[in-house]
């Protein structure tokens, strides 16, 4: 790729990515899209478990796979450095559409409180869960997450500058605030289905051991004493405040 091509690139797939967040909110709290986590018709119950699961594991290991540094030393022989992050945030908006085209409704109700006052406060968290998660990608910093930082320094002929490790905002109170705000999010539903629950079930298991036996692994191969340090007092999910949080 040329540098102005590389910016191109990761410009579009900053884009696709956007609209995929933004469906994703759709699709998880079932409004305002052509298909949600519950619409459409259900099919055989022994299927549409194996096509989700399926669905499910692909985006983990994509997700989990691209993004250890291995891969990226692979995968940077290939492509330019500058567009890895792009190229991943790429391959990810692509997961999660295949989950949003294929996903098969398990509509039977496994709780209803819409309606009540804790169906509204369940609506307020789900909003805020999402508020956390787009709030916290721009405590430390949303343009190097999704890949601008690199094609723009790369169209400039430059080094990205790398911020390092912060503890900012959120991250002050847990180590992974984006992770929290997806858990809220999907868990904070005034309907919830066997489908929804299988969906938030299975991606809350990855997140945890995703986050705790992966992510955690790669932070302090990167940031060492410091990363420890900031693990040892500050939680990983739940915050903690007062006297025991992290000054």
């Amino acid at each position: 790729m040329g540098r102005s091509l590389t910016f191109i690139y990761g410009i579009v797939v900053y884009v696709i990515f956007l609209a995929t967040f933004l469906y994703s909110i759709g699709f998880v709290g079932n409004m305002l899209v052509p298909k949600s986590i519950d619409s459409g018709a259900q099919g055989p119950i022994a299927s549409s478990l194996i096509i989700n699961l399926v669905l499910l594991s692909v985006f983990a290991l994509q997700h989990s796979i691209m993004a250890r540094p291995a891969f990226k030393r692979l995968w940077t022989t290939v492509i330019p450095q500058a567009a890895e992050r792009s190229t991943y945030i790429l391959m990810t908006s692509g997961a999660l559409i295949m989950i949003f085209a294929f996903w098969q409704p398990l509509p039977a109700v496994v709780w209803d409180v819409r309606n009540t006052v804790l169906g509204t406060a369940l609506t307020v968290l789900f909003w805020g869960g999402w508020l956390v998660v787009l709030a916290s990608t721009f405590m430390i910093d949303h343009f190097d997450l999704f890949g601008l930082k690199q094609v723009c320094a790369n169209l400039k002929k430059r080094q990205p500058i790398q911020l390092g490790f912060m503890e900012v905002g959120l991250y002050r109170f847990m180590c992974h605030p984006i992770m929290t705000g997806f858990l809220i999010a999907f868990w904070t539903a005034p309907t919830m289905t066997v489908g929804h629950l299988l969906f938030t079930f299975v991606t809350s298991g990855y997140i945890v051991i995703a986050v705790l036996r992966l992510e955690e692994r790669d932070l302090i191969a990167q940031f060492g004493e410091d990363y420890i340090t900031y693990q040892n007092k500050v939680p990983a999910f739940l915050p903690r405040f007062g006297r025991g949080a992290a000054k």
